[in-house]
């Protein structure tokens, strides 16, 4: 394959791109870099990096020039920001996802696999969820996701493209930014750890939460490549867990209680996320997502 990543460089991206040329495949990487490095990418004969954004219709038709695959991860990613902007999140989100079907279908791409999100559920009545359950978003940002669903789905009845959308839920691991306005809860706690810090929890605790770990993400976005199937598929371990436990589980790795302090809960904040990732596991049954203990100690490595 050759495969041009968007948004490569970033927390997804680098650890999807280190798949992809362990497969043997070559990558072009397109990335504004806004929020991805360049030292998160490996220095390797088959990868070349080009500074562009998705929004650049000219750049992504010159990225993506001999490529066969195409695997879209660049976004504007925080559903806070979705909110505060949401004409600036659709560029990103919805215009620039577009440049990059259209350019594929132009290029003849064989596959596209690009990045939703659980965020397109919005809260849910019922839990678990699959593929199937109601997408009510409760931000632009869902609602940005669930526009490229039915966008993919669109250039698949029009132009028999090859797509499929990874509802990914909370992804952790390493070089995920806890500075950043897109971090998650475990790399923030991760980084309060480090420092000596109290880990703020918002409420009870007793939220629940599906957290993957970005490796396995990773080859399940290279399995995607690989598949023939279309649609939309859920990404997460099947197995959710309160902050509490989340806590618990960062106790046993580092060998002590972290201190906690508890705050008021956050406006908008979804009490409980579930799901029964079947796709995921009838198509890509070689990617058993570890479980959250395991892949917690990478955060306190250099990997």
């Amino acid at each position: 394959m050759r495969v041009m990543v968007t948004g490569g460089a970033g927390f997804i991206g680098s650890h999807s791109v280190e798949a992809l040329l362990a497969d043997g495949a070559h990558v072009v990487v397109l990335d504004n870099l806004s929020s991805g490095r360049r030292e998160n990418l490996p220095d390797h004969d088959r990868l070349r990096l080009i500074e562009g954004d998705i929004r650049d219709r000219a750049a992504v038709a010159a990225a993506i020039k001999g490529c066969t695959h195409v695997l879209n991860l660049a976004a504007q990613v925080s559903v806070r920001l979705s909110i505060e902007d949401p004409p600036t999140s659709a560029q990103h989100n919805v215009l620039g996802f577009v440049n990059v079907l259209d350019c594929a279908r132009h290029e003849g791409v064989e596959r596209v696999v690009y990045a939703s999100s659980a965020s397109a559920y919005g809260d849910p009545a019922e839990l678990p969820l699959t593929e199937t359950s109601p997408a009510v978003p409760l931000s632009p940002y869902g609602l940005d996701k669930l526009v490229n669903e039915q966008q993919a789905a669109l250039f698949g009845r029009l132009f028999g493209s090859s797509t499929m959308g990874l509802r990914y839920f909370n992804a952790y691991g390493p070089r995920q930014d806890p500075a950043s306005p897109y971090a998650g809860v475990i790399s923030r706690f991760a980084a309060a750890i480090r420092s000596d810090a109290p880990l703020t929890v918002f409420g009870d605790g007793k939220q629940t939460r599906d957290f993957i770990f970005v490796k396995d993400i990773a080859r399940t976005n290279l399995a995607a490549l690989h598949s023939r199937e279309n649609g939309i598929c859920a990404v997460g371990t099947g197995r959710s867990v309160t902050l509490l436990e989340l806590i618990d589980a960062l106790a046993q790795c580092i060998g002590r209680a972290p201190r906690v302090r508890h705050a008021e809960p956050q406006v908008g904040d979804i009490r409980h996320s579930a799901v029964t990732p079947t796709r995921m596991r009838k198509w890509f049954p070689e990617v058993d997502p570890v479980a959250l203990g395991a892949g917690l100690p990478s955060l306190f490595s250099r990997d």
